[in-house]
């Protein structure tokens, strides 16, 4: 992933890979891409759709996959 990719997205989706998210939230690699960029770029600003956290939130407990609820949130820092 590159480094302009934005948080907190990023840290997610490296957990599992763009393919396998896309495939979770049933839709288009673009759009999993997209929760990452900028959003003067199109994208999402780092913030990963209710809906979409909720399927991975769901896959990642399933799967025993570590994380935290928080991780879906961006820092404080990034919010002011």
């Amino acid at each position: 992933m590159s480094e302009k990719h934005l948080e907190p997205a990023k840290s997610i989706v490296a957990k599992i890979g763009a393919p396998k998210c896309a495939e979770i939230v049933n839709k288009h690699i673009s759009r999993v891409y997209r929760w990452m960029a900028p959003s003067e770029k199109g994208g999402t600003g780092g913030i990963i759709p209710f809906e979409d956290a909720s399927k991975l939130v769901a896959y990642f407990e399933e799967n025993g996959i570590e994380f935290s609820h928080k991780e879906f949130f961006p820092s404080p820092e990034v919010v002011q």
